[in-house]
This record gives structure tokens, sequence and C-alpha cells, in this order.
């Protein structure tokens, strides 16, 4: 079975085309600017590259690209385009609407619109993704797959806000959490590794990207998570500011004149990492750390501070832990943020082994220590696969 993933944004479609015979991916891509004077592809194979500059007017002339280049004679991947069996969706926000993924059909898609005002940057952007798509690929499913599927499970303690209680019932707002496939699929490969059903299992998981976020799985189950309901609450990210006193917007824009929008550009994308050393590359953040740079050396302290203050707070929640797991860019590759994560948890059974957690294999493994009660893993996430898995099993399972 050949399964297509697409994730559209508002000026890009990323893509990859996996064999779910043995998991293997036949290609992956990338088209990015549509809509500007000149747009980039990138598509990958086993065999070769293909890179090019040309203006792409919008995203259906894009996936008319991804299409050709995808059965392309020479730098392709199939032959027709029939071989693919169905073609799965990211879709950033499902609101309350959707608990697993769903075969898509027009009332999913009246639902995805209806979830626009929770994602207003996102959604929109999924549905020209989903809308093109289904005319290039009009004989066979697809699916969509939610981000915030997966945190359904959260408890009304955990997702409700200290709001009056009509905000949620007339507005639906309360926490939602993202990340969710991410968060699925280590859960399912830490169950693997540590060789018990994933239903048996307590987990704190943390995807460390340029987002980044943490979730508490009981028995299995998103119990709670960081991001709220917007991916902009909770720990401190690449350019977001993560958990912030709410009173700070009403400071900015009585003392300072800021716009709605301003806060929002402000909040979201120059604060973090980046608002307070300059840079949200952590590879950078660490070598100016090395050469004395006060503000890296901060900037890194709270990072990894705020993740050390959720998996206490999480161990609270959940009561023990079998596993934490790392995952995501940095959560994979960086060992200072790892080990300074979990620097001061010995006595709540999270002992790093540091030896272990110097190797760089880019391979799942253990990084406790001997007799530590929880054990410390490394899992490399793969949202796109787990999109493709998703989308063979509703497939599977349609009449």
């Amino acid at each position: 079975m050949k399964i297509l993933v697409i994730n559209t944004g508002s000026s890009s479609i990323k893509y990859q085309l996996f064999d779910l015979a043995d998991n293997k991916v036949l290609a992956k891509g990338l088209l990015e600017k549509i809509g500007e004077s000149t747009s980039l592809f990138t598509q990958q194979t086993p065999k070769n590259r293909s890179t090019f500059e040309k203006k792409v007017a919008d995203h259906k002339i894009g996936m008319k690209i991804i299409v050709d280049m995808l059965t392309d004679s020479k730098n392709g991947a199939i032959r027709d385009p029939s071989e693919i069996t169905a073609v799965g969706h990211r879709v950033v926000h499902g609101g309350e609407s959707f608990k697993k993924p769903a075969l898509i059909n027009d009332d999913v898609i009246r639902a995805i619109m209806e979830n626009t005002p929770l994602a207003p940057l996102h959604n929109p952007a999924n549905l020209v993704g989903i809308e093109v798509s289904r005319e290039f690929f009009p004989n066979i499913p697809h699916v969509a797959v939610f981000d915030t599927a997966f945190h359904q499970t959260i408890p009304p303690k955990a997702f409700h806000y200290g709001l009056p209680y009509e905000y949620y019932k007339k507005h639906r707002i309360r926490r939602y959490g993202f990340h969710g496939t991410s968060h699925y699929f280590v859960a399912k490969e830490a169950a693997r590794i540590l060789k018990r059903p994933l239903g048996e299992l307590n987990l704190i998981t943390i995807h460390l990207g340029n987002g980044s976020s943490i979730t508490a799985i009981e028995k299995g189950e998103s119990v709670d998570t960081s991001m709220g309901m917007t991916p902009l609450e909770g720990l401190l990210m690449g350019t977001r500011s993560g958990d912030l006193d709410p009173a700070v917007w009403f400071y900015l824009a009585e003392y300072f004149s800021m716009s709605v929008a301003e806060i929002e550009s402000l909040l979201n994308r120059q604060s973090g990492l980046k608002g307070i050393c300059g840079t949200n590359d952590m590879r950078e953040i660490l070598q100016n750390k090395k050469r004395g740079d006060p503000l890296a050396a901060l900037a890194l302290d709270i990072y990894a501070y705020r993740i050390r203050k959720y998996i206490g707070s999480y161990l609270a929640v959940l009561g023990y832990a079998d596993a934490i797991v790392f995952t995501a860019g940095i959560g994979e590759n960086v060992p200072e943020v790892r080990a300074e994560a979990c620097r001061g948890l010995d006595r709540l059974g999270i002992s790093l082994d540091e030896e272990k957690n110097s190797l760089q294999d880019n391979l799942r493994r253990e990084i406790q220590k001997d007799g530590s009660a929880a054990k410390i893993l490394v899992v490399p996430t793969d949202e796109e696969l787990e999109i493709a898995l998703q989308t063979m099993e509703v497939v599977r399972a349609a009449p």
C-alpha cells in the first residue's frame, strides 16, 4: 500500500510518499514560497535529488508539479498516480470534533472549516491542500489526521481554563494541545523499546524543536499537555514565549501602545530563545555559550528549567513514570539540553547516564543509569510515517 502524506501551509506543500509494505520512504519533497516571484522545489528519492526554482502561482499548480515529479521517468518514485492507494493530510486543529483520524467527506470538510477560528493560520491552508489533492486524486480515499486528536482524552479538570464557563460552552475556549501525532508515535515506539503494551505505561513525552511541547500519558492516553488553545502556551520555544502572565498583554498594550497584531507577533515570532539571546538555532546558542555569551547561557538555562518544571508537574499528575521520552530535532540531537532537563531529578527516580547521553547515533536508545526507576529514552519521531499509518488504518476499516 502506497500512501502519499501531504502537509500544506499557506505558501508551501510538504509531502512524503510511503510504501507501507516495509514503511519505506519512496520520495519526500517540499515546494515553498508558493505565490511569490520565485518558488523553490526539492524532491529526494533513494536514487536522486531534484531541485529547481520557478514561479508557482498557486497550490493547484504546485500540486501538479509534485504529481509530475513523483511520476517523472528519470527522477520520480512511481510510474503512475494510480499506484497511490490513499492520501493522508495533516490538519492542525480538529477542535472537539475529532478524536481520531477521519475519512474525508463533505461533513469532515465542514467540521474543519468550523474549527478554523481556533487555527486561523493553519486550517485554511490545510483545507486548500485537501481541495487541490482531491482534484488530482479523485478516485482514492483521503484521510485527515489531526494534531489535536491524541489529546482529546485529556479530562475536563486539565483542559479547562479559569474563565467563565460560558466562554468554553459558547466559544470553545479550552486547552487542545498539539504535536499529538508525534507524541503518539514516540509513545508507541517507547512501548516497543520497553516490550510492554502501551496501555500499561505511564510516559512523559517531550517534543523539542522550534515548537516544543510535553505530554503526560497515563496508560497510553494523553491526560495533560503543555500547549493550550494555541501552540503558544507551555515550554519556552524557538520564537514563542511559552507560559506567560496574561497581564503582560495589558501592560504591553497600555504602556507601549502595542496593537493586538503587534503583541501576537511579539509573542509568537520574536520571543522565546530568539528573544532572549538573538537566535533560535540551538547549535548557535551552544556555540555562543561556549564563547562566554551570558544571554546564550541564560536562554539555555530557561529552556531546560521549563522542561524540568513540567517533568516534575507531570510526575505529580501521573504518580510515576515508566519512561521519560525525548524526541524531535533538539530532543534527539542535543545532549546538553537532555542533561540539563534531567539534572537534579534523581530523587524522583530519573537518573541520566552522562556517558550514554553523550552518544550521537541518531537511533532510539536508553540513556538512564542502571537502577533508575524511570527509563530515559531518545526516540526519533516520524510524524509523516504516523500519518501514513493512521491513513492506512482508516482506509482498511472503511466499509
